[in-house]
């Protein structure tokens, strides 16, 4: 069934001589199909298809990218029930949640697309020529973003559709005007290539230029380095482990002639802060929700509640019990690989094993069946803020509470935290006064902060903002999860003094295009006079 190639481009390559299988967590078989690791040769080949792809489509109207973005969203349906049933099998993730994510993704294209049509996201800026200005003239001067060059990015294991082949990534650079180059995860090698099947039958059928798209198998960091270090490689977006992308930051950065941005998505606690007018009032509802979110996708969500803060009190004291009986009561559930599931264990043992920590709920270890056991540790604010180690993320279905013993130290606490995706806030409007400080601090740390609800799930608009200071990714100042994601891929031009017919049509007197733009610091669709 599964053809077991590397894709360049048009051109289905296995010139390799070793072999990766992908090993269900489900079954704990390896699943059929083996899939040629890339030769050094074939990912050049890739790059340089991707540089010569990048002279074209860069120039390609945003109606052909917009429509090329939604054939992608077609064939992805058209591979139907096939590849929801491989995903399952390779992730350990349930039918519904990954028809859920296969939605999304169809739904991430097709918006971008729509951003394409309506086109002012290149942010058109134009201050015209002022000759007679005293003293000194103004030169016409106009700037838009552009496409940057070929992107790679790495498959996240625990998004195989929505932050894989075709996800949010992927969709950012195409819609930006650049050439695609993925790393296939290791574990998705077959979704992978379903995935990466469909996208090559729309690049062919919208006549989108050779090199438009490929991926590459790759063995350990081998692979990934060399695209990560390769001179016509413009960027690169990675969702995964703090160790890694923190390897392919530095390679990026330090090891080449001409550094790169990484937008690496790497770890993230996401404290939720749980205040006590609004606990007193619903207890038993605050402890059920943090526990369904604790275990939604058995906590293998980049946004899963790791830290929960409470100022000590009886009420405090009832909802850890309540918390405690809803995670106990939870049952273990599959993981999507192995070593993502013996990662979570040993860094549950780090985190128990701290001075001054206390384990509430810990079910058996059930890593032989890669399965996770939910898992309630506790401890005292004055050792979380004397000791970094307790803010080492374990990826599953743990969260740890943070004992406060009044607002000062609740303060302090949060002013120890690392950077986040996200932070919660539970809190009534007494509380939002009374903790005014604090709700502001955690706003500091956090890239999202939300009320009264739960951090898993993430919507896909153009608001959103899935992102947040170091370390939970390598650039606090973007986001890879909404339509503001395509800025990553980009950089400003400025035109001086440009003749007409050769600005683009972005920047043109009569805005044929009809953008929104910036003309003398005022926004106007209106044409120049």
């Amino acid at each position: 069934m599964f053809k077991g190639t590397n894709l360049t481009g048009f051109t289905e390559s296995a010139e390799g001589k070793e072999f990766l299988q992908s090993f269900s967590p489900v079954t704990q078989q390896y699943l059929d199909g083996k899939f040629c690791v890339a030769t050094p040769a074939e990912v050049e080949s890739a790059i340089a298809k991707a540089k010569t792809a990048f002279d074209v489509y860069k120039s390609v109207t945003p109606e052909k990218k917009a429509v090329f973005l939604e054939t992608i969203a077609e064939e992805i349906l058209q591979l139907g029930d096939m590849l929801i049933q491989r995903a399952m099998l390779e992730t350990g993730l349930t039918e519904a949640r990954l028809t859920g994510e296969r939605g999304r993704t169809m739904g991430q294209l097709k918006l971008f697309a729509a951003l394409l049509r309506e086109g002012s996201w290149v942010e058109a800026v134009i201050d015209p020529a002022q000759p007679e200005r005293k003293p000194l003239p103004r030169a016409d001067l106009r700037k838009m973003l552009v496409p940057i060059g070929p992107v790679v990015v790495f498959g996240a294991s625990n998004f195989p559709f929505a932050f894989s082949t075709a996800g949010g990534d992927s969709v950012a650079a195409w819609a930006a005007g650049n050439p695609v180059i993925v790393k296939a995860h290791a574990s998705h090698l077959g979704t992978n290539e379903l995935v990466g099947g469909a996208i090559k039958t729309a690049a062919e059928k919208c006549g989108m230029p050779d090199g438009i798209f490929s991926y590459v198998i790759g063995k350990g960091a081998v692979t990934g380095m060399q695209l990560v270090k390769h001179p016509a490689v413009k960027a690169v977006g990675f969702t995964g482990s703090y160790q890694a992308g923190m390897a392919i930051y530095k390679a990026a950065v330090n090891e080449r002639k001409e550094p790169i941005p990484v937008y690496a998505e790497m770890s993230s606690i996401n404290p939720v802060l749980v205040l006590p007018h609004q606990l007193q009032q619903a207890i038993s509802k605050t402890a059920i929700m943090i526990a369904g979110s604790v275990t939604l996708g058995v906590g293998q969500f980049c946004t899963n509640p790791g830290l929960i803060f409470l100022i000590e009190n009886d009420t405090a004291e009832t909802f850890i019990k309540e918390l405690a009986a809803q995670l106990a009561a939870s049952a273990p559930g599959v993981m999507l690989n192995k070593q993502i599931c013996n990662s979570y264990y040993a860094n549950i043992d780090i985190v128990a094993g701290q001075e001054g920590v206390t384990t509430l709920v810990a079910g058996n270890n059930a890593a032989d069946s890669i399965k996770g056991s939910p898992a309630l540790l506790e401890v005292s604010a004055a050792k979380f803020i004397a000791n970094a180690d307790l803010q080492t993320e374990i990826f599953g279905p743990a969260t740890m509470i943070i004992r406060c013993k009044d607002q000062a130290e609740l303060l302090a606490a949060l002013g120890s935290l690392h950077g986040q995706l996200t932070g919660t806030v539970i809190a009534d409007e007494s509380d939002l006064q009374e903790f005014s400080a604090s709700v502001a601090l955690l706003t500091e740390k956090v890239g999202r902060i939300l009320f009264n609800g739960v951090p898993t799930g993430v919507e896909v608009c153009h608001a959103m903002v899935h992102g947040g200071p170091f370390p939970s990714t390598s650039f606090g100042g973007s986001t890879s999860v909404g339509t503001d994601a395509i800025k990553r891929f980009t950089r400003p031009v400025c035109w001086q003094d440009c003749p007409p017919a050769f600005l683009p049509d972005a920047l043109k007197d009569d805005n044929p295009l009809h953008l929104m733009r910036k003309v003398n610091g005022v926004y106007t669709r209106d044409r120049i006079v």
